[in-house]
Formats: structure tokens, C-alpha cells, sequence
């Protein structure tokens, strides 16, 4: 169940990305096994390991976002996705959980078989998913992809759990994630909470001549950046250094 504290905690939550798909961007983040298959016990054991580094919330995708790939359909992402969210609701039932999915039929079958899960929808929703989340009064993060100017839309929501997500990744190029990072704190008149997820992106890892597997200091720069205006969540691959910077912000804070 998720706490009525997590929407106004001075401390910042961080939500650890796993993906049970073979072509995610980062490699670091694939849980399938090398033939392809879902492995439960590596999801566990990553979930298990997330929860102990610092992580408040794990976040499972089972269908691939990144740049220039083809979405796999709806039942192969289900299929994925099941036996993963079973194994972790069976193995750390007190776990809170976000699901990574732009398709309201998931979201849907995910919230009535295992209950209580944010939706971390990159798309930045639809109708359908507007009525589903409102349903299941179920966390929704809404990705602004950029369009951090909310102020007409937000009544239309104004009934939904909403989680302020600026898209970072989605919005364009790294120069127009950067203007759109230096806009973020306009956010903060809202009082919603604030999703930040640049972890191993192109933002970080272009403009350095880096890769995602070389970029995690310059990730760890930025996160700390989006902590001081506005972050509330951090979005990351990395949960023990995400919970090292957290704990220097909060040391620069208290």
C-alpha cells in the first residue's frame, strides 16, 4: 500500500529500474535470461538487492522504449511481465511497485491481479489510461515529454494521483533536455510529486563522448542537480550510488 507520506517526505524516493526484456538500452537493467526466457530468481534477487542498496520503489517494464525500437505486442509484454510481478509480490509482498507500460490493457491486468501499483507511463497518457488510473486510483506518473507548461491541462486530472515526470529522453535532443532541466523547478508550484529519471541517458552520456555503461558519475551530477530543484523520485539503474548522492543532498540540506 502506498504510504500517504510518500506524496510529502522531505526525502527523496528512489525507484530502481529493472526490465524484463532482452534490447532495453542499458544492458545492466535486462533480467532475462541469456536465452531470452524470464528467470524469477534473478528477478528476485535483483529486487532483493534494489531494496537493501536504498530503493523505495521497484519500477518493472517489459516492452523496450528506447530510441528507434520496435514496441514487442501486448501479450508478449504480459507474458513477460506476469511471472515477474508474481515472483516479486510472492517473495517481498511489502514491496512497492511501478509498472513501466504505456498500454492501459496491462496497466488494467497488472492492477487487478496484483493490487496496489504506480503506472509509469512514458507516452504521457490518453483518455483510456486517464479513466483507468482514476478506476484503480492507482499513482500515475504523467510524462510531460517536455511540456512542462501544465497549468490548463491539470484540472482536467485534477481527480488522478499524479506524479510530475519532465520526460527527460523523450523530449527531443540533449539540448533541448537540458533547457527543459534548467525549467524543471517551475514544477514545484504544484506540490505534486516529481519524478527525475536521466540515468545512463543520451542527455548524460552524448555531450561527454561516453556510452551508457561509462557514464554513471555524470548521471550521479545531474541526479543530484534535479534533487536541489524539485526531484521528489529518482528514476535510476544504479540504486547504491543514487543512495549515496541522496544522502550527500541531504547533508548539504538539513
Amino acid at each position: 500500500m502506498l504510504k500517504k507520506q510518500y506524496f510529502c517526505s522531505v526525502k527523496a524516493q528512489i525507484m530502481a529500474i529493472g526490465n524484463v526484456t532482452p534490447d532495453s538500452f542499458y544492458a545492466g537493467s535486462r533480467l532475462m535470461s541469456t536465452d531470452k526466457n524470464v528467470d524469477t530468481n534473478r528477478i528476485v534477487a535483483w529486487a532483493r538487492k534494489a531494496i537493501e542498496d536504498g530503493a523505495d520503489i521497484l519500477d518493472i517494464g517489459a516492452c523496450s522504449t528506447r530510441p528507434n525500437s520496435t514496441p514487442v505486442d501486448s501479450e508478449t509484454e504480459w507474458a513477460r511481465l506476469a511471472p515477474a510481478l508474481g515472483a516479486i509480490r510472492e517473495a517481498l509482498p511489502q514491496a512497492q511497485l511501478s509498472l513501466d507500460t504505456f498500454r492501459p490493457e496491462i496497466a488494467r491486468r497488472a492492477l487487478e491481479d496484483f493490487g496496489e501499483i504506480i503506472i509509469n507511463d512514458i507516452s504521457g497518457g490518453n483518455e483510456a489510461m486517464y479513466s483507468l488510473v482514476r478506476d484503480y486510483q492507482a499513482p500515475y506518473v504523467w510524462t510531460l515529454r517536455g511540456n512542462l507548461n501544465i497549468a490548463d491541462t491539470l484540472p482536467h486530472l485534477a481527480d488522478i494521483r499524479l506524479i510530475l515526470d519532465p520526460g527527460f529522453g523523450f523530449i527531443g535532443s540533449p539540448e533541448r533536455d537540458y533547457a527543459c532541466m534548467r525549467s524543471m523547478e517551475d514544477l514545484k508550484q504544484y506540490n505534486l510529486p516529481i519524478l527525475v529519471g536521466v540515468s545512463r541517458k543520451s542527455m548524460v552520456y552524448k555531450p561527454l563522448g561516453l556510452t551508457p555503461e561509462t557514464c554513471l558519475e555524470a548521471t550521479q551530477a545531474l541526479q543530484l542537480y534535479a534533487l536541489f530543484h524539485g526531484a521528489t523520485i529518482l528514476r535510476t539503474h544504479d540504486v547504491a550510488p543514487t543512495a549515496r548522492t541522496r544522502y550527500i543532498y541531504t547533508l548539504l540540506t538539513e
